[in-house]
Parts: C-alpha cells; sequence; structure tokens
C-alpha cells in the first residue's frame, strides 16, 4: 500500500510536470502547430504532444511490469497516430465511415492509419495484460485462469476494442474547450479503482489534466487527435484492468454504440440540448 501510494504520487507530480514543460515550450507558437477552433479562434495544438508526454511519464510508475508495458504501448501508438494525423494529414475523409470508405477505395489516408493502427496496437496491449499474473494487494491473480484458448483470444479482442474504443470515443468529445477532460475525470472518478492496479496511472492522467485545463479552458489549446487519442487510450487501457470480463464486454457495446451513434447523431446538440450535461460541460469556459 505504502508503495502504491509514493508511486502514485510521483506518477501524478511526473504527468503534471512534464505536460507543463511542452505546454511552456516554444513549440507552441509555431506556425505548423496552430489551428483554428469551432469560434473561429487560433489555438495551438501543442497540448496534444504536452499530454502525451506526461501520460508517458506517468505511465513508467506504473507497478505491474505487463500493465506498464501494455499501457506505455497503448498510450504511446494512440497519441503517435494521432500527431500524424494531426500535423501530416492527408486526404478529405472524415469520421470512422470516411476512413473505412477511403481504404476500401485503396487510398491510404493518415486517418485511415490511426483507424487501423490503434486498434492493432491496443490488441497488442491487450494480450499484455491479459498474460500471465498480477498482484493485487497480498493476492496473485491469475489471468490464464480459462485453459479454452478460444475464450482467452476472444478477451483480448475486446480488452483491445475497449482501449481502441476508448481512444476514439475520447478523440470525438475533443469539439470544445475542456469537454474531453472532463469525460477524462468523470470517468476515472465512477471506476472501482484497485491500488496496485489504477492509483498510478489514474494519478498521472490527473497530472496531466490539472497541468492542461487551465489553457484548454481558456481556449488557447486543444488536445487534437495526439492528446484525445492518447488520453482516450490510457483511461481504456485503466477500465480493461480494472473491469470483469463482463463489465468489459459491456463497456465495449457501448463504446461501439457512442461511436456508430457519433456518425449519425451531434454529441454537441446533444450535450448542450440535455440539462445537466449542458452545465458540466460549459463549467469554467467563458466565451469559448
Amino acid at each position: 500500500m505504502i508503495r502504491s501510494i509514493i508511486s502514485s504520487a510521483v506518477a501524478g507530480l511526473a504527468g503534471y510536470v512534464a505536460t507543463t514543460a511542452v505546454l511552456k515550450s516554444r513549440l507552441r507558437t509555431r506556425p505548423d502547430v496552430v489551428r483554428t477552433n469551432h469560434a473561429g479562434r487560433d489555438v495551438s495544438l501543442i497540448e496534444g504532444p504536452a499530454v502525451t508526454a506526461g501520460l508517458l511519464a506517468g505511465g513508467l510508475l506504473i507497478e505491474d511490469p505487463r500493465q506498464r508495458v501494455a499501457t506505455l504501448l497503448a498510450t504511446g501508438a494512440a497519441g503517435s497516430l494521432g500527431a500524424v494525423d494531426d500535423f501530416l494529414e492527408s486526404g478529405s475523409s472524415k469520421g470512422l465511415r470516411g476512413h473505412l470508405s477511403a481504404l476500401a477505395r485503396g487510398e491510404i489516408t493518415t486517418g485511415a492509419l490511426k483507424v487501423t493502427g490503434i486498434p492493432l496496437a491496443s490488441i497488442a496491449a491487450a494480450a499484455i495484460l491479459r498474460t500471465g499474473t498480477r498482484k493485487t494487494g497480498f493476492l496473485a491473480v491469475s489471468r490464464q485462469d480459462d485453459s479454452n484458448w478460444v475464450s482467452r483470444a476472444c478477451d483480448i479482442v475486446v480488452t483491445g476494442g475497449v482501449i481502441a474504443g476508448s481512444a476514439n470515443l475520447f478523440n470525438l468529445l475533443d469539439l470544445r474547450p475542456g469537454r474531453a477532460l472532463k469525460a477524462g475525470a468523470l470517468t476515472l472518478a465512477f471506476t472501482d479503482h484497485d491500488h496496485a492496479v489504477s492509483w498510478a496511472p489514474s494519478t498521472a492522467i490527473a497530472g496531466v489534466s490539472a497541468a492542461a485545463w487551465p489553457d484548454d479552458l481558456a481556449g488557447e489549446v486543444m488536445l487534437g487527435d495526439t492528446g484525445a487519442n492518447a488520453l482516450g487510450a490510457a483511461i481504456g487501457t485503466i477500465l480493461a484492468e480494472t473491469a470483469s470480463p463482463g463489465q468489459r464486454r459491456i463497456i465495449l457495446a457501448v463504446l461501439a454504440g457512442l461511436t456508430l451513434a457519433s456518425e449519425k447523431v451531434s454529441f454537441t446538440s446533444v450535450i448542450e440540448s440535455t440539462p445537466g450535461l449542458r452545465e458540466i460541460d460549459s463549467f469554467g469556459r467563458e466565451g469559448v
């Protein structure tokens, strides 16, 4: 327990310091990282690389070796592929359907690379998570209790789907200042935590969010695909580790449903027309 507390505190601090260092760097004002947001204002995409750096720095403090490697793999891959789409964007296709349609036509866009690359990296991370054993307090919990390899393979695919689906969902939420950070905080608040499993990655996310919060809510920077994908993958990895197999299937179904709904329904319209969600979404955001 004491070790978990110390590593969690250091993970949060590492996340905060790394994120702040990148946010305050000279890269922030480079012309190639400036974009126009929904309100027509110029904002910097530096938050994405900053958040990814913070998540990776904090992830190094995760106690369990397999979870550490899986988290770094999923977060790093999601952030890197998001950065390719942010800074080297090619093609005019938008959304999951658009990228898959372009891929079906033989058109390899940066978005298509992200749509295929993140799930593959997530499944690789899931395979790491679902092998061997992990310690929970004084107990060693087997990840291979089921001798049926088909069941294990299905669980790996579901786990990978949770990670990739979470990465995609947070990218869909990054349409207004602070929205993705708030969604991350709320998700972690309602997660069933285990000190040996989720404390360090959760405090890393908290440290990263605290560092990015002021500038994000002010509409001066934005996560972009880089930061939103990385944040979602990190949270998805926590959910994959803290949930039971049945809960993972439910989470995946919800993520899949929201992703499909996003092709038809505007999340922003739903949030702005729903009491409670509207107030949470606008909290701390003034005129941006």
